[in-house]
């Protein structure tokens, strides 16, 4: 290796760890702060202490935020499986015209910017006559989490042999409970990648979910911004850290049973 490949190969890596270190820093930052015993925020905190976890853990509202954000990711996150399979095979077996345009709009929620998918999923509820709170968080969060399932659902089916689909249908399954029985099995690491990141997905959103929530029914980010208006303090690094485990241990999860690199791939 010659010294101009040394240096180079040297800049890499150090433009890489930069790079990481310049996307971790305000996670790390946020940990170290909900530690402080200060009550405002302070680098490098005068002291440690664990009260504001006790101080979030009883906010007001807050656990009805965190229940209901639970809700609409568990729900959405199912019914993204379910509408994403269905899209997913109508693409990969399907031989119409347009099948690149449906699977291009099908993930164009992720292109665009959240607030306006938010402001137009407004106006089309409201054309729509519907005005429930819960109704409205749940069919917008479909919306962003469908594109997860979809994206990665269509990669996995593309490298699956339909023909066992076929197989099983001669040996007398119906064509659903073929899908059941073979296809979901064989493409179980991609439903699990997909539904975990539609699942943080839904958990962390806030851009749709500001415009969809009223009086009663508020997300945990949406919770979040109200209690940064209202009080703002290390509870709310707290609060954030929490969620920033919770992605940890998805992650792990993910990592553990499909592995790193398929999540990544898928």
């Amino acid at each position: 290796m010659t010294r101009a490949d040394r240096f180079a190969l040297g800049l890499a890596w150090t433009m890489g760890f930069a790079c990481i270190a310049f996307l971790m820093l305000p996670i790390v930052i946020t940990v170290v702060v909900s530690f402080t015993d200060s009550p405002v925020y302070t680098l490098p905190p005068p002291g440690w202490s664990l009260k504001w976890y006790a101080e979030a853990a009883t906010r007001q509202g807050l656990w009805d935020a965190v229940l209901l954000s639970l809700n609409l990711a568990a729900v959405s996150t199912a019914a993204s499986l379910v509408l994403g399979t269905l899209a997913a095979i109508a693409v990969a077996r399907g031989q119409f015209p347009g099948r690149e345009a449906i699977a291009t709009f099908a993930v164009s929620p992720l292109m665009m910017p959240g607030l306006v998918v938010g402001v137009a999923l407004l106006q089309f509820f409201r054309e729509m006559g519907l005005r429930d709170a819960y109704w409205s968080l749940l069919l917008g969060h479909v919306v962003i989490t469908l594109p997860f399932v979809m994206r990665t659902l269509l990669a996995a089916m593309n490298a699956f042999d339909f023909s066992l689909i076929d197989a099983a249908r001669t040996l007398g399954l119906s064509y659903p409970k073929s899908i059941l029985k073979v296809m979901i099995p064989n493409l179980a690491p991609a439903y699990l990648t997909g539904g975990l990141f539609a699942f943080l997905a839904s958990m962390d959103n806030y851009p749709i979910s500001i415009f969809l929530t009223d009086a009663r029914n508020k997300t945990l980010p949406i919770k979040m911004l109200q209690y940064l208006e209202e009080q703002p303090d290390p509870s709310l690094a707290a609060m954030s850290s929490g969620l920033i485990l919770l992605a940890i241990l998805v992650l792990a999860f993910g990592a553990r049973t499909v592995g790193l690199n398929r999540m990544i791939q898928g």
